[in-house]
C-alpha cells in the first residue's frame, strides 16, 4: 500500500492522538515491553539473521490462500508474515515504530501478510479481530486494520491510561463508527462479526500460529525465518528487520 493511500484513510485522517495521550501510551507500552522482556523477542535460540540454527516454517503454514496482505510483490520473492493481537500494546508500538514504515517503504517489493493471533489476556482482541475480518468481507481490511492501530488509545486502553480496556460494548460502538466512516454496509458488517466465516479465519490464524511456534505477539517471519532481534530500541530492531528483508531480497 502506498504512502498516499495510507494518508487518505477517512478514519485515521479524522483522529489523532493528543500529546498527553501519546505520552500515556508510550508509558504503557514501555512497561509492557520491560515486564515481558525487551521487545518480546530477545534471547532464546532463534537466529535473527536467518542462519542455519533456525529452520524455516513452511509457507503453507504461515499463509493461506485467503490470508490478508497489506502489500504484495509481483515476484513473490519475499513474504513478511506478522501474527498480531490488535489490543496488544507491543503490537501497537511495533506498528507505530516499525511495521507501518515497512509497509510503506517496501510496498511493491515484498508481500506483507497479517494473521490473527488474539491473546486471552486482552479482552478486546477478539472483537477487534472480528471487526477487521468483517470489514474484509466488504473489501476494507487494510482500512480497518489501520483504523484499529492508528486509534489504539481510543478503544484499547482504559481511561486511567494504565491498563487494557475491557469494555466490549463501548469498543464495538467505536468499531462500528469506523465501519460507518469507511463506507461499509453497517447491517452486513454487524451480521458478519459473529459469522462462521469470520470465526473460521480467526481460528485458522491461531492454529497456524501455534503450529509455527508463536507464543507471543507480535511475532514476525521473513520467508519462514522467525525474526528474533537483539536490539533494545525500536530503531535498532527496525534496522535488523530491514537487513533481514534486504538479505532475502538479494
Amino acid at each position: 500500500m502506498s504512502r498516499s493511500n495510507r494518508t487518505s484513510n477517512p478514519v485515521t485522517a479524522k483522529r489523532g492522538l493528543s500529546p498527553n495521550v501519546l505520552v500515556t501510551l508510550v508509558i504503557v507500552v514501555v512497561a509492557v515491553l520491560v515486564v515481558g522482556g525487551v521487545l518480546l523477542f530477545s534471547g532464546g535460540d532463534d537466529n535473527a539473521d536467518g542462519g542455519t540454527e533456525q529452520p524455516r516454517v513452511a509457507a503453507e503454514v504461515l499463509r493461506k490462500p485467503d490470508s490478508h496482505t497489506l502489500t504484495e510483490a509481483p515476484d513473490g520473492k519475499v513474504t513478511l508474515v506478522e501474527f498480531l493481537d490488535y489490543q496488544c500494546p507491543a503490537c501497537a508500538s511495533y506498528y507505530k515504530n516499525i511495521t507501518s514504515k515497512i509497509e510503506q517503504d517496501y510496498a511493491g517489493r515484498i508481500t506483507f501478510v497479517t494473521r490473527n493471533f488474539p491473546l486471552e489476556m486482552h479482552p478486546l482482541a477478539l472483537p477487534a479481530a472480528q471487526a477487521a475480518e468483517a470489514a474484509s468481507l466488504q473489501g476494507k481490511y487494510r482500512e480497518m486494520y489501520h483504523a484499529l492501530y492508528d486509534n489504539f488509545q481510543q478503544w484499547a486502553i482504559s481511561a486511567d491510561g494504565q491498563n487494557v480496556n475491557s469494555d466490549e460494548a463501548a469498543a464495538k460502538t467505536v468499531f462500528q463508527g469506523y465501519a460507518t466512516q469507511l463506507g461499509l454496509d453497517v447491517a452486513k458488517y454487524q451480521a458478519d462479526l459473529t459469522s462462521p466465516q469470520v470465526q473460521a479465519r480467526i481460528d485458522q490464524g491461531r492454529a497456524d500460529g501455534q503450529q509455527a511456534g508463536v507464543t507471543s505477539t507480535p511475532t514476525l517471519f521473513v520467508n519462514g525465518l522467525k525474526f528474533a532481534p537483539k536490539g533494545e530500541t525500536f530503531g535498532a530492531v527496525d534496522q535488523e528487520l530491514r537487513e533481514l528483508i534486504d538479505k532475502e531480497l538479494g
